[in-house]
């Protein structure tokens, strides 16, 4: 049942999961940086102190005339007193639920990094399968190089769910998985179950981050791509979105922000990036401009997916390529720089923060620009052409 995880190239673990361990979240708020690896972490560790996120309201009288608009309030206070610059990303008293966290070095960790840099408590899913290795690592401080903050804290889990999003409710659940030894010892891990789990233990969400994909045949070109195959890609890559947000949009705080990942083979073509995977992301993108009309109706919940580079995780290994993709990237992009995956994280806090209260049912793209390319600069053709180059990469 399981398939190749790569959440470089958006090819998360076949299922996403969650334990059920708990924690406290210590972070603090976080000051939206600049880019390069080490800079967007020195950006977000800043001693600043952020005022409260709820926006304050400044009335403009003209001619009889009030103008009512609410503006972010950026304050900092420095050891210094001196005022720190930028605009500040404050997600204190935030709740986020990361669907897809099965390691410490993918994207979905990141965005959970970033959103507890940002003050924001973070729950996690985790696939089924992974979730006891998961759990031990955590436990035993494996991941606590990567747990490290901004202000020197560690991030905290406060707790972690067994998940499996290719299942909505109990009676989806043929009997061959519910008999998997893989699935022992967890119980209430399909969609619905763990919306109506948050919702017991903590009554709402503020933050829905939707980070896993799978698709089973993924090596294989289109063409050789069984049905099975195709659907499997498209329920657990894309359709398993729309099911996380059906079920928590009921306990998501008006004003709340979702986000998902996807990837330009959804619009280009990446030999190699197959078994429907590409048409998986191409419908997760529609999908995003449908929910975010619907979600911003009902509730004013801001939809939006961010188009990640590839980024040498241990699921994008899986792909068997990502090396080639990353140094394609590197010799073609704007940007001649390595994508870091905190790079994506600062995004996504981005878009779930205050700062993007106007956008929703978009596509950022976080790939150094790569996907403003029509041609390949590397190509033996512009060799006698003078392509400018970054003599300082990295």
């Amino acid at each position: 049942m399981a398939a190749t995880a790569a959440s470089g190239l958006q090819m998360a673990t076949a299922r996403p999961c969650i334990s059920s361990s708990h924690r406290v979240v210590k972070a603090g708020a976080a000051i939206l940086g600049a880019s390069s690896k080490g800079a967007s972490w020195a950006k977000l560790a800043s001693s600043s102190h952020i005022s409260s996120i709820q926006p304050f309201q400044r009335t403009f009288m003209s001619s009889s005339v009030k103008l009512n608009k609410a503006v972010t309030k950026a304050m900092s206070e420095s050891s210094d007193s001196k005022p720190v610059s930028g605009l500040p990303i404050d997600l204190r008293g935030k709740r986020a639920f990361i669907a897809g966290v099965a390691d410490d070095n993918g994207y979905g960790w990141a965005i959970a990094k970033s959103l507890a840099a940002s003050g924001a408590e973070i729950l996690v899913g985790t696939w089924v399968p992974a979730l006891n290795i998961f759990e031990t690592s955590l436990r035993r401080g494996k991941f606590d190089e990567s747990r490290v903050l901004p202000d020197g804290s560690l991030m905290d889990i406060t707790k972690v769910y067994p998940l499996d999003a290719v299942f909505d409710n109990p009676e989806d659940v043929p009997e061959d998985v519910k008999t998997n030894k893989r699935y022992a010892g967890s119980s209430k891990w399909t969609v619905q179950e763990v919306a109506e789990s948050v919702k017991q233990d903590f009554g709402s969400i503020d933050i829905l981050v939707h980070s896993l994909a799978n698709g089973p045949e993924v090596s294989k070109p289109l063409l050789e791509t069984s049905r099975k195959g195709y659907l499997a890609a498209i329920s657990a890559s894309s359709y398993s979105y729309v099911s996380l947000l059906k079920h928590f949009l009921p306990i998501m705080n008006r004003g709340g922000s979702s986000i998902s990942l996807t990837y330009i083979a959804s619009e280009r073509i990446i030999p190699g990036y197959g078994g429907g995977m590409s048409s998986a992301k191409a419908a997760l993108e529609s999908d995003t401009r449908v929910l975010a009309f619907e979600a911003g109706r009902k509730n004013r919940i801001r939809v939006n997916t961010i188009s990640a580079g590839p980024l040498r995780s241990r699921a994008a290994k899986a792909i068997g390529f990502i090396d080639t993709m990353i140094e394609y990237s590197l010799a073609n992009a704007p940007l001649q720089k390595e994508l870091s995956a905190d790079e994506v994280g600062n995004a996504a806090a981005f878009l779930a923060s205050p700062l993007a209260s106007a956008v929703t049912g978009t596509v950022m793209y976080v790939d150094n620009g790569l996907n403003t390319m029509g041609v390949g600069v590397d190509s033996p053709i512009f060799k006698d052409l003078d392509i400018p180059k970054d003599n300082q990469q990295g």
